[in-house]
């Protein structure tokens, strides 16, 4: 199993939980979610909810049995979508009082070309999150960079053993809607239109991760250099440098700010001088937004 996943996590976490502080817009994203993932995860509380208020079982219960636990995450890279999938996870264990499990698929999952060898590995990554779903405890797999692995069956250059492994997996998705609701698959990806179209219908639901807004630019930069005297107008303008208007139309991600910007600030400051708000005017002039991927 070691081969396959990039990383295993018991939750909830602390170490993701105080992650989770540091996402800006967090909240924003996980109150979009929090309804359909409790429909899936907390199947046994709609049927205690059907009979608190209808004194019955609802039809309809029953029917959102057949909602695929899929949740696909699409947008640019840096925009926080890996770490946001811990983070729902870790929250939504924390709300619901349970315990989970969370599985990062490696894209060694692709194997080595062998014939049979691609759909094997999603067979067993599938086995692994089924094993580790228990009744208390909810088991998660995110497959990132999921275009590279369930990548739409339409195009001409795809070859049969990459068609048999997203063949495995949609019938993978298929089945562990058997566990009721104790397993969930996120799908991270940079190129939504490059997953399979069976794929993209089954998704309980599609989060768009987008640049930062111009507020959220704040925010990112006002968290970032908690300590440092800036008034709100330098914020401001700082977020106007890495906003669209002043890049071509395309502004600065998360991790252009944090990964990029910043550490360039800091080091044409360090040791001799301390971080400026035009020492970062002047990272943000140096850098160019990361380009998009298409």
């Amino acid at each position: 199993m070691e081969s396959i996943f990039d990383n295993t996590l018991e939750l909830p976490s602390a170490a993701i939980q105080k992650r989770a502080q540091s996402l800006i817009g967090f909240e924003g994203k996980f109150n979009r979610i929090y309804s359909n993932l409790k429909l899936l995860l907390d199947q046994e509380g709609l049927v205690r909810w059907s009979h608190k208020f209808h004194q019955t079982q609802l039809p309809v219960i029953e029917q959102l049995q057949d909602k695929y636990p899929l949740i696909i995450l699409a947008g640019d890279a840096g925009t926080g979508k890996t770490v946001s999938a811990e983070a729902i996870a870790d929250k939504m264990v924390r709300d619901l009082k349970k315990e989970g499990y969370f599985l990062k698929l490696s894209t060694r999952v692709r194997g080595e070309g062998l014939h049979g060898q691609m759909g094997n590995l999603v067979n067993d990554a599938f086995a692994e999150l089924q094993k580790q779903a228990g009744k208390k405890r909810i088991a998660f797999l995110l497959i990132d960079e999921a275009d590279a692995i369930a990548s739409t069956r339409s195009t001409l250059q795809m070859h049969q053993e990459e068609k048999a492994a997203v063949n495995t997996l949609i019938q993978k998705i298929d089945e562990i809607r058997e566990l009721h609701g104790r397993a969930i698959v996120f799908m991270s990806t940079n190129r939504l239109h490059y997953i399979d179209e069976a794929i993209v219908r089954r998704a309980a639901i599609t989060l768009e991760f987008e640049r930062p807004s111009h507020d959220e630019r704040i925010a990112l930069f006002e968290q970032s250099l908690a300590g440092l005297t800036l008034t709100h107008d330098e914020l401001s303008d700082l977020a106007e440098l890495t906003g669209p208007k002043k890049n071509d139309g395309l502004g600065f991600s998360f991790s252009d700010i944090r990964l990029r910007i910043l550490p360039e600030a800091i080091a044409a400051c360090y040791p001799e001088k301390g971080l400026s708000y035009s020492a970062i005017q002047e990272a943000v002039r140096r850098i160019k937004p990361s380009p998009q991927i298409k």
